[in-house]
């Protein structure tokens, strides 16, 4: 269910501006015959202070786009852009601290280091770079998820909800331009899940982040502004406002088209 924060930004109109872009992205596994085609020939543009979800089948290409547009993977060609900065042909220097200082990353493993409290974890990134956080936004990042009286404990003393939401603080704590989160109610019980998701919604209702989500769930989908679909790695579809209901059926017509 939509929260009316959500409907308040879904009704504002179109982004204000491009967080992440890409141009004719095309990536290839192997070679000769055996050649994979993972993305082919992609162009996307993911809109600034906006919840972007990315689905498909399995082996659409989905964790592929996502990976390209963070800089985690390289592209055999096309071009991609994080706002105005080509990341494309960027040395893997040039590219760590991009990442680092440009770009929040959650993933399905909370990957908390278990001898640091949760505060540790959460800054960790900045401490690494010689980085201070800024005391306001860590207290609003922290407000918001939550765990203010959670802060002293180490991740052994947490759930796994609250786990995910120390990852969720963490990636937002250097407020990057752009958090990719990969299948991050993956690893959640419903309740947990359903708790980061609206902590993603707020992330970019009240924080106005900008989120990309790759997620298998249509009930998660239906939390973001935007769902694009993916099928051999092409995007084939997009659905605004989308609703649990209306992912599911346009998610069932992949299944239709694969059994045919």
């Amino acid at each position: 269910m939509s929260t009316p924060a959500a409907l308040d930004r879904r009704e504002a109109g179109p982004p204000a501006g491009v967080a992440a872009r890409a141009g004719g992205l095309t990536k290839t596994y192997g070679s000769g015959e055996t050649a994979v085609v993972a993305l082919d020939a992609v162009d996307v543009e993911i809109g600034r202070a906006r919840f972007t979800a990315v689905m498909g089948p399995s082996g659409s290409g989905k964790s592929t786009l996502m990976h390209c547009l963070a800089g985690l993977d390289t592209v055999t060609s096309g071009r991609v852009w994080l706002g105005d900065t080509e990341i494309t042909g960027l040395g893997e220097r040039e590219l760590t601290r991009l990442r680092r200082d440009r770009i929040g990353f959650m993933f399905q493993s909370f990957n908390l280091l278990p001898t640091l409290n949760a505060l540790e974890n959460i800054t960790l990134p900045m401490d690494i770079a010689g980085r201070r956080p800024d005391p306001e936004w860590l207290d609003r990042v922290v407000g918001t998820l939550g765990l203010r009286d959670r802060l002293d404990h180490r991740p052994s003393q947490l759930s796994g909800g609250q786990q995910q939401r120390v990852a969720c603080a963490r990636a937002l704590a250097s407020r990057p331009e752009l958090i990719f989160a990969d299948e991050p109610t993956g690893n959640l019980d419903s309740r947990s899940g359903l708790e980061v998701l609206g902590f993603l919604r707020e992330a970019v209702d009240r924080l106005a982040q900008t989120v990309v989500m790759v997620t298998h769930d249509p009930g998660a989908a239906a939390h973001s502004d935007l769902v694009l679909f993916l099928a051999d790695g092409r995007i084939v579809d997009e659905m605004p406002q989308p609703t649990a209901d209306a992912v599911l059926e346009r998610m069932k017509r992949f299944d239709g088209v694969r059994k045919s």
